[in-house]
């Protein structure tokens, strides 16, 4: 991972945590968890996902945790 795109993945997981009223530290572990979401995700699609909005990001953060189950 480049230092790029760990500054990014900081980043999603920042605005995750403020977004939900959660503390980022859980936001990290639940985002390094079995389904991996920082590797198989954020950096993974980091060039596209780094051109969007903060909004955007966490909201497609926010699917993707729903949609797998993640609890938070």
């Amino acid at each position: 991972m480049s230092k790029e795109q760990l500054e990014f993945v900081v980043f999603c997981i920042e605005n995750f945590a403020d977004k939900y009223n959660l503390d980022a530290k859980k936001v990290y572990s639940a985002f390094k968890g079995n389904d991996n979401i920082i590797e198989n995700y954020i950096v993974k699609n980091f060039d596209v996902l780094h051109t969007q909005g903060k909004e955007y990001i966490v909201s497609d953060l926010k699917e993707i945790v729903d949609k797998e189950g993640i609890i938070i």
